[in-house]
C-alpha cells in the first residue's frame, strides 16, 4: 500500500507538472545579466532613502541576446520596501527586448536564486540522511502543496468564487495527499487523516462564526491594498483573510494529528496488550505535553514576521491596550487564537479515533475467541 501512495503521487505530480504553463523553463523571457558599471550623478540620497534614477550597463549573459550590453535605467522612489540599489559586479534579472535598432531593457531585481539553491540543497541532502524514504515522500508531498496551491488554489482565490470553501476543500485534498503519501494508507495515514480532518473544520468553524465579529476588513495583509487596486476591487480580500487563518493552522494541525497518530501506534506495537482504554490515557498524556509547546510555536511563527513593529510600538510609547485594539494586532491575534484551539481539540480527538482504530483487531479477536470458547463449552456440556 505505501509503494502504491508513492506511485500514485508521482503520476499525479507529472500530470500536474506537465499542464503547467510554464513549460519546464523558469526563465519566461527574462534573461541574466552582470551589471558592468554604474551612474549614480542623478541619484538624490535622502538619509537612508534614495530617490532619483541610476544608469546601469549591462552584460547580458543568458539567452537569445547573450553577449550584448544594454544600458538600463533604475528607478527610485525612496522606499526601502521595493527599491533596489546596484553596484557593479551585481547578476540581476533583466527584460530584454529588440527595438529594431538597438536592444532595450528592465532590470527587475537581483539574483538570488543560486543562494535559494544552496539552502535547498543542503535542506535535501538532510532529509534524505535522516529520513531516508519518508524523505523523498516529504519531498513529494511538498511539491504536490506547492503546485496545487499555486496552479489551483491561487487563481480560484483570485476569480473569487466561494472562497472560504474552496479554502477548506482543497486544503482537504491536500491533507490526504501528504498523510497517505508520508504515511501510507496504514492504521496510522488513516488516523492522521482523521484528527487532520476535525482541527480543519473546528478551525473552518470558529473562524465562519467569530470572524465578523471582530470588525475587520483583511486589509492588513501584506500587499492586501496593491491587489485590490491592480484588480479592480473585485477581490474580495475579507475572505482571503479568512483563508489565510484556515491555512496557516492546518500545517500545525496535522503536524498534531501525525504526532499523536505515531505515538498511539508505537504504543500499541511496543505493547500489543494495550488497551484502548490505556492508550488513550498515554496518548492524553503525550498529547498535553506537545500542545502545552505548541501553542507557543504558533505564537512565535506568527510575532516573527513582525519584529519590525512591535519595535514601532515600543519607540512610540503605546500601551498594551492600544495595541490590542489595533486592527492589525487583533488581526494576528485571531490567527494565534484560533489556530490554538484546533490543535488543543486535534489532540484528544486524534488520540480517541486512534485508539479506536488500533483496538478494533483486538475486539475482533476477543469476539472471535469468545465465540469459540462458548463453542467449546456446549460441545463439552453436549458430550457429558
Amino acid at each position: 500500500m505505501k509503494k502504491l501512495g508513492i506511485v500514485l503521487a508521482v503520476v499525479f505530480l507529472a500530470l500536474l507538472f506537465c499542464e503547467s504553463k510554464a513549460g519546464g523553463d523558469i526563465f519566461q523571457g527574462e534573461s541574466i545579466g552582470k551589471v558592468l558599471s554604474v551612474n549614480n550623478d542623478n541619484v538624490v540620497i535622502q538619509g537612508v532613502s534614495k530617490v532619483g534614477a541610476q544608469k546601469v550597463d549591462i552584460k547580458i549573459v543568458t539567452g537569445k541576446y547573450r553577449g550584448n550590453s544594454v544600458e538600463m535605467t533604475n528607478l527610485l522612489s525612496g522606499s526601502l520596501e521595493y527599491d533596489e540599489f546596484y553596484k557593479e559586479g551585481d547578476k540581476v534579472l533583466v527584460f530584454v527586448k529588440d527595438q529594431g535598432e538597438r536592444l532595450e531593457g528592465k532590470i527587475l531585481s537581483l539574483i538570488r536564486v543560486d543562494k535559494i539553491l544552496i539552502l535547498t540543497g543542503i535542506f535535501l541532502t538532510l532529509l534524505f540522511i535522516y529520513a531516508r524514504i519518508t524523505g523523498v515522500k516529504a519531498l513529494l508531498s511538498f511539491a504536490g502543496t506547492v503546485a496545487i496551491i499555486w496552479k489551483y488554489l491561487i487563481p480560484a482565490l483570485k476569480n473569487g468564487d466561494d472562497i472560504f470553501s474552496l479554502t477548506v476543500v482543497t486544503l482537504v485534498f491536500l491533507s490526504g495527499l501528504i498523510i497517505f503519501l508520508v504515511a501510507g494508507f496504514t492504521k496510522k495515514g488513516f488516523t492522521a487523516f482523521l484528527g487532520t480532518l476535525s482541527g480543519l473544520f473546528v478551525t473552518g468553524a470558529l473562524t465562519f462564526f467569530f470572524g465578523d465579529t471582530f470588525k475587520i476588513d483583511g486589509m492588513n495583509q501584506p500587499f492586501a491594498q496593491s491587489l485590490l487596486f491592480s484588480t479592480g476591487g473585485t477581490v474580495d480580500i475579507l475572505s482571503i483573510f479568512y483563508a489565510a487563518i484556515v491555512i496557516g493552522a492546518s500545517g500545525a494541525a496535522m503536524d498534531i494529528a501525525m504526532d499523536m497518530a505515531a505515538t498511539i501506534e508505537e504504543l500499541k506495537i511496543n505493547n500489543p496488550h494495550l488497551k484502548q482504554r490505556q492508550l488513550v490515557t498515554s496518548g492524553f498524556n503525550v498529547g498535553r505535553s506537545v500542545i502545552g509547546t505548541m501553542t507557543t510555536t504558533l505564537l512565535l511563527a506568527y510575532s516573527g514576521g513582525f519584529l519590525t513593529l512591535l519595535i514601532l510600538f515600543l519607540e512610540r510609547d503605546m500601551t498594551f491596550l492600544q495595541i490590542l485594539n489595533m486592527k492589525m494586532m487583533t488581526s494576528e491575534i485571531i490567527k494565534i487564537l484560533i489556530g490554538s484551539i484546533g490543535l488543543i481539540v486535534v489532540a484528544p480527538i486524534t488520540t480517541f479515533i486512534g485508539a479506536m482504530i488500533y483496538s478494533v483487531e483486538d475486539k475482533i479477536k476477543y469476539k472471535k475467541w469468545l465465540g469459540n470458547f462458548k463453542k467449546t463449552v456446549f460441545r463439552n456440556l453436549k458430550e457429558s
